[in-house]
């Protein structure tokens, strides 16, 4: 926007020089055929600027026909001089740095000649002061360009870097989704669908001699995938889960601890230790997330012979224990997508999350929320 406003005062600031010193000329020397080549040498001045400014095509060559015209012009009538100046503003914004200086040497050589011309003798000043002000006037002329390019690159590493902010916040937004997706399904689908398995199982293996219970079976693991077809709506949706819909926490963990108990044939009790009050959803929702992770785990993995699960309400803090007499595992070397997800829930709402466990000796699951206002 400046470079533009400059441009446009250095365009005015060639018109009324090169009119001042028509002016001027006509005014020394009155009308007569002389005068009138030097307006006819001004008008190709006029006219070679002009094209040089609103063309488009081979600007070295535009901008010499501005150069010619000038110095016959000033060759003719040595009070033209002036019009250098602006001169030098389109030579520095059109021409490559390298000619910068070669520029600025001719047009102060044709200005001083001009000023000795006109003088009636010869002084110093005639020399120096041209000399002094192309000086000036090139350098501070190559430190606005200089600021301009820097404040142009600056600007362009502004727009790159927000660019890349943007590109960074929608792969980190994608890269939660997908997080929250998979933790989602892991913790429900896959679940629902292990189960699912199971069942299916063992109404195969009780269809010809047990054909009620079998029966029993089916219905279940249909009522399964019923819930589990609710579960992924809920998800996709990013709605609570249905398993929360008109029942409180505890109701939601003694049906999960019921189906767990069911599928896998072991004891799963529930203790529930402490005024029970509404912990608002997200809290209600991880809680039941990671009771449903950790029986996952016993069914799948344990081979377990009792399961325990607590849920703890505190003055500051609600806890839920899952403690099984498993097989049990290194939790140094764990790196299971359901431990992960564990960990990403609780710390996400700035809970904590401590696993006990080692081969042959059961797992213990124990994880700590703040206490939130229900909501």
């Amino acid at each position: 926007m400046r470079e533009d406003r400059l441009r446009v005062a250095m365009r005015w600031g060639f018109l009324l020089l090169l009119a001042a010193a028509a002016s001027r000329y006509v005014v020394r020397h009155g009308w007569g055929a002389q005068t009138a080549g030097v307006l006819a040498l001004a008008g190709v001045l006029l006219a070679a600027y002009t094209v040089n400014e609103l063309g488009s095509f081979a600007p070295g060559a535009r901008f010499a026909a501005v150069i010619v015209a000038f110095l016959a012009l000033v060759l003719a009538a040595p009070s033209f001089a002036l019009v250098a100046i602006p001169l030098f503003f389109v030579g520095l914004r059109q021409l490559p740095q390298r000619a910068v200086w070669p520029l600025v040497g001719l047009l102060t050589a044709a200005v001083v000649i001009a000023q000795i011309r006109l003088a009636d003798g010869f002084d110093p000043s005639l020399v120096l002061g041209p000399v002094g002000i192309a000086a000036i006037t090139t350098v501070v002329f190559l430190e606005l360009d200089r600021q301009n390019r820097a404040r142009q690159h600056a600007l362009d590493a502004l727009v790159a870097a927000r660019d890349e902010l943007d590109r960074s916040q929608h792969e980190a937004g994608a890269l939660a989704e997908r997080a929250r997706l998979s933790r989602e399904i892991h913790d429900t689908l896959a679940q629902g669908l292990s189960s699912m398995n199971l069942l299916l199982q063992a109404a195969d293996r009780e269809w010809d001699t047990e054909p009620t219970q079998a029966r029993g079976h089916v219905r279940e693991a249909a009522a399964t995938a019923r819930d589990n077809l609710a579960e992924a709506r809920r998800f996709v949706r990013g709605l609570a889960s249905p398993a929360l819909d008109g029942a409180s926490l505890t109701d939601a963990l003694r049906r999960l601890c019921a189906a767990t108990e069911r599928d896998t044939g072991t004891p799963v009790r529930l203790t529930v230790v402490g005024t029970v009050v509404p912990l608002g959803v997200d809290n209600e929702i991880v809680l039941l997330r990671v009771a449903q992770s950790a029986l996952a785990n016993v069914r799948s993995h344990a081979n377990a012979q009792q399961t325990a699960v607590t849920l703890t309400y505190g003055d500051r803090e609600v806890m839920l224990d899952v403690y099984d007499d498993g097989t049990g595992f290194d939790p140094a070397v764990a790196t299971g997508f359901g431990l992960t997800g564990v960990r990403e829930r609780v710390a996400h709402l700035g809970g904590k999350v401590t696993i006990e466990s080692a081969p042959g000796e059961g797992t213990a699951l124990a994880v700590s929320l703040p206490m939130r206002e229900a909501g």
